[in-house]
């Protein structure tokens, strides 16, 4: 039978998550303002004071469940510069799968606007192998490299961030399996054409 000691290390962690996991889908739902430290602690079952002892703050709750959910997006698709359409279509699958980082990520954009020290490094990284990929002719140099990203990763959304009216023609229903892989392709045509150096170009 485990000790106490070690017991309560597990627990910790347990709880924890379950405070991320409801954090997040209360964030998602009602953005940061609206959120309700309350109501995250009841989805946990976990008592209120464990979410300021974790965590600090709301915003800083905010900051973790973002940074979870990112880092989460990263490691399942590691960026690759050198087949940016691949890439393109492996994080427009796992944004499917996990939608809530695209409301997230929304909600901190319209809330917050400020990054995180782990987005910062991770974008730096990206930015800096798609430099590396321009030099070495593998991706079009007529685009700076940090534009270039943000294209990227704006098409990435197009489909699940447009707007309501545009959605309804793309058919009856417009995040169904059909629409969406009708989509993912055109995304990563998008990217490949966007993206092709100037020798496939054909300049």
């Amino acid at each position: 039978m485990p000790s106490d000691a070690a017991a309560r290390p597990r627990d910790a962690q347990a709880t924890r998550e379950r405070l991320l996991a409801a954090a997040g889908d209360e964030f998602a739902q009602h953005g940061l303002a609206g959120a309700r430290i309350d109501r995250i602690a009841d989805r946990a079952e976990a008592n209120k004071r464990l979410i300021y002892v974790y965590f600090g703050n709301k915003d800083d709750l905010f900051d973790a469940v973002l940074g979870a959910r990112l880092g989460a997006l990263t490691d399942a698709v590691p960026f690759d510069a050198a087949d940016l359409p691949a890439y393109a279509g492996a994080v427009f699958d796992q944004v499917v799968t996990d939608p809530q980082v695209l409301a997230l990520t929304t909600w901190r954009n319209l809330e917050r606007g400020a990054a995180t020290d782990g987005e910062r490094a991770s974008y730096r990284a990206k930015v800096k192998a798609l430099t590396a990929a321009q030099k070495a002719g593998q991706v079009t140099d007529a685009i700076a490299a940090v534009d270039l990203m943000a294209m990227i990763m704006s098409l990435l959304t197009s489909w699940l961030g447009a707007a309501p009216a545009l959605k309804e023609l793309g058919g009856a229903d417009p995040l169904g399996p059909r629409r969406l892989k009708q989509h993912r392709a055109a995304l990563v045509e998008a990217v490949a054409r966007l993206a092709a150096p100037s020798t496939v170009r054909g300049r």
